[in-house]
């Protein structure tokens, strides 16, 4: 009974706001129709409507699902500084990270469901109800782990709320366990997403030790981004509260995760052209190009620049602890990330193909109306979970509010009766 007390109202803050806040529901919802309507014509004609081909299987939508699996492990960012170093000013908002990792799960699935054609065919994916193998599929052990996370950061975020909003101390031995465990969890997820590519032998590109490696430290740089910019518009226009030391501090840690990921990218690159081997004309496709065939070439060397850049920002204090600066390394790093591992990731991985052909891949528009909606649902989500977070938490809405509500709405009533009477 409490928790549908807490059910109602959490859908009674959603169903109220300001004008700016139905504005930007509305547009999230015209955006998931427009979306919508291109995954309806790949239902109804198959996939053969994108521009997945026999040469380019993965493509788009698996480029986008890698891309999210980091945004929702770089909530171990905001956890590890909260709950291993009882760092206050980070405990205070690291609810936000969870929320951001139980939606970023929701947006990975929900890629993985558009990439297999049909939608009947998830279940499959089920371990140990499905036929996909399991345990020896890495796809299905990865839909395990992001399953995993996903309950994890949702029961913690449900919990934690849900104390906030009687006014209560949550049990700290029902949530350390849970956050502590998100964190090998959060590590695991992108892990498994690497393994995914560096266990197919007949694509060289991916085979690589240091790949999951890479994949945890631009996770790291990519999530805390959004966390950034997101923080700061939150306390524009709400009651939120942060503190600027939390913000640099997440910039700081920012820092580690950027150089590692140049090092590791840097360390690859020496190993591949340095070796010269036959495998070398996957990165050479990437970063020069194929004879005419140059098209990856400006994404390649955009990422890299818009990385080092932001790690230049990010590692001078004085650039650091200015918003302006802060803010554009975090637009430049997040970019960075996307287009690392939404392109050049991918697509490489094969070109030229096992006859020695080059399939120039381009999303369809199927394709770009279907990402739309999955991002314009995800962002609702994530709207509707932090509007109720920040009314609970830092507005004070709860039962009492609800009960206020009651009685108001009773003594009007009864004084109405009253004057007719």
């Amino acid at each position: 009974m409490n928790f549908l007390r807490f059910i109602l109202g959490c859908f009674k803050i959603i169903f109220s706001g300001s004008r700016v806040y139905f504005a930007w529901l509305f547009f999230l919802l015209m955006m998931i129709i427009w979306g919508g309507s291109g995954y309806l014509n790949q239902l109804e004609n198959g996939l053969i409507v994108t521009n997945m081909r026999d040469s380019v299987s993965w493509a788009f939508y698996i480029g986008n699902f890698t891309f999210l699996v980091g945004v929702a492990a770089a909530a171990v960012m905001l956890v590890i500084p909260a709950y291993i170093y009882d760092w206050k000013p980070i405990k205070e908002i690291v609810i936000f990270g969870e929320i951001l990792a139980v939606c970023a799960v929701i947006m990975c699935i929900s890629f993985i469901v558009v990439d297999i054609g049909n939608p009947q065919k998830f279940w499959h994916m089920l371990p140990g109800i499905g036929t996909m193998n399991w345990p020896a599929s890495i796809l299905t052990w990865d839909f395990f782990v992001l399953s995993t996370y996903f309950l994890v950061n949702l029961t913690v975020a449900t919990y934690l709320l849900y104390c906030y909003f009687y006014k209560k101390h949550y049990n700290k031995s029902i949530v350390i366990p849970l956050v502590l465990f998100s964190i090998p969890m959060a590590v695991g997820i992108h892990t498994v997403t690497a393994f995914l590519y560096n266990a197919l032998p007949a694509r060289p590109f991916w085979n690589s030790a240091l790949l999951a490696p890479r994949f945890l430290a631009s996770a790291f740089c990519s999530g805390p981004a959004i966390l950034i910019i997101l923080f700061q518009i939150l306390r524009k226009t709400t009651k939120f509260e942060i503190k600027d030391e939390a913000i640099f501090k997440i910039a700081e840690l920012m820092v580690y995760a950027m150089f590692i990921n140049l090092f590791f990218t840097i360390a690859e690159l020496f190993k591949e052209f340095y070796s010269h081997t036959e495998h070398l004309l996957y990165w050479k496709y990437l970063y020069f190009g194929i004879g005419k065939n140059t098209e990856l070439v400006v994404y390649a060397w955009s990422s890299i620049i818009m990385s080092i850049i932001a790690f230049v920002i990010f590692l001078v204090p004085k650039t650091r602890y200015n918003f302006f600066t802060l803010n554009l390394g975090a637009i430049l790093i997040y970019s960075s990330v996307y287009i690392e591992k939404g392109i050049t990731l991918i697509i490489p991985g094969f070109t030229p193909d096992t006859l020695g052909q080059i399939y120039v891949f381009v999303p369809s528009s199927t394709e770009i109306h279907t990402a739309v909606m999955i991002f314009s649902l995800g962002f609702l989500l994530f709207t509707f979970i932090v509007k109720i977070a920040i009314e609970i938490i830092f507005e004070g809405y709860s039962i009492d509010s609800l009960k206020i509500k009651k009685t108001k709405q009773y003594i009007d009533e009864k004084e109405l009766t009253s004057i007719n009477n």
